[in-house]
């Protein structure tokens, strides 16, 4: 019902005597050592992931079928699975959305849906997201093959749609994710907010400082210097203080800033490494200010890459055509104006490239019948009528129209054309 069968190898077996856990980070010595914290703790980079997730599933993802004239675009159940509903009562754009965050946050490098077949039937029914919490990796050795292990069940390769970030050295099968390059990173930017937090409660920090005589009756003891606050320095709000002259002094003091502290100027400079290393425009979360040429950089470099990660895995994972794949249409995110559509748009129809209604479709505007002619130049005659036009006849002076009569005018030496 839903296209191609899925792979059917035979799912592997359950023991082997040279499988091996596969370990991929240093994580326990991480959290042993304090202080740690996790990407998805770091506003900073759930900023930077999640307008990455946004807009990777705001592409379309197209099933595509390759012939001689280059790549055409499938409309059957499974494009219509895939880009509308791949798993059960989740959207294109949520069950993306969720493979992203996964890539980045919590399946370091590694993003895992279950293939689900129809009962009874080799057809696919849907692409289940794992838990990547529960997900651990088995690897064989001598054929290496790779084995996730899931809540206590083993899945073969050909059960599952797998999608990694940043192949692991050891094991390329599998992704490592950012978390390592970026914990000194996130660790210095979780102590900046502590420290900015600390200092802006003000806890730490006297807003008055009394100098009282040194011969002053119990200075020097806590009850002293409470008896001297109570009989001095307290009244009812709004009510002045009145102090003897000599003994006490009062003196407000000013608050530092976060500009004193360098703070501001630390945070940013982390931010912008942290967008580097991404590969997002810092002014996405916060720094600088919006640049279109940068931004739509980041849709041709970052945005597409990870589309086509994604792609190439559900092509290889899910395909057993080998004239057919998967592509995402990053068109419609790039930052443009109407102006430069139109001005696009015009020009490709004036070199017959595309038709009015296919213009209309990038405007957002509907079809209309009479716009579905390729038109070319010489008063926009259509396609199937550019033999008629005079100047290829032998008739250079007649002028060419798109009415029943090919051409208006006629022979000069005619009588009845004469009078």
């Amino acid at each position: 019902m839903f296209g191609f069968k899925r792979r059917t190898a035979p799912a592997p077996p359950q023991k082997r005597s040279t499988v091996q856990m596969v370990d991929l980070s240093d994580y326990a010595t991480m959290l042993s050592t304090g202080g740690y914290t996790r990407l998805a703790d770091s506003p900073e980079v759930l900023a930077v992931v999640d307008e990455i997730a946004k807009l990777v599933s705001n592409m379309s993802l197209h099933l595509m079928q390759a012939s001689d004239t280059g790549a055409v675009r499938v409309r059957n159940e499974l494009a219509r699975l895939i880009d509308v509903n791949p798993a059960h009562n989740m959207t294109r754009k949520t069950w993306i959305m969720k493979m992203v965050r996964d890539l980045f946050l919590y399946g370091d490098g590694n993003s895992i849906a279950q293939i689900v077949v129809q009962p009874g039937s080799d057809y696919l029914s849907q692409l289940r997201p794992l838990d990547m919490s529960q997900v651990s990796y088995m690897y064989d050795e001598n054929s290496d093959e790779l084995t996730v292990r899931y809540k206590g069940r083993d899945f073969g390769s050909n059960q599952l749609l797998h999608v990694t970030l940043n192949p692991d050295p050891r094991y390329p099968q599998i992704g490592t994710g950012y978390s390592r390059i970026t914990k000194p990173l996130i660790d210095d930017l979780a102590g900046a907010q502590n420290t900015k937090s600390t200092f802006m409660s003000g806890r730490y920090m006297p807003n008055l400082i009394v100098a009282v005589d040194a011969d002053a009756e119990g200075l020097a003891s806590k009850e002293g210097r409470d008896k001297i606050r109570k009989r001095y320095l307290e009244s009812d709000s709004g009510e002045p203080w009145i102090i003897p002259s000599g003994m006490l002094n009062v003196e407000q003091v000013k608050p530092m800033t976060l500009n004193d502290l360098a703070i501001n100027d630390t945070v940013e400079v982390d931010k912008k490494t942290i967008a580097s290393i991404f590969g997002v425009p810092a002014f996405l979360i916060g720094v600088g200010e919006f640049n279109k040429e940068e931004y739509n950089n980041f849709i041709n470099t970052t945005i597409a890459s990870v589309g086509n990660t994604i792609a190439q895995a559900m092509t290889k994972d899910v395909l057993i055509s080998t004239q057919m794949y998967f592509q995402f249409d990053p068109r419609s995110l790039y930052s443009y104006d109407l102006d430069e559509q139109v001005t696009a748009g015009a020009t490709m129809v004036d070199h017959m490239a595309m038709t009015r209604n296919e213009l209309r479709s990038w405007l957002g505007l509907e079809p209309r019948e009479d716009m579905e002619q390729l038109l070319a130049l010489e008063n926009y005659i259509p396609q199937d009528r550019l033999g008629d036009q005079g100047k290829l006849t032998g008739n250079s002076d007649d002028t060419t129209n798109t009415g029943d009569d090919t051409t208006k005018g006629g022979d000069a030496n005619d009588p009845e054309e004469a009078n």
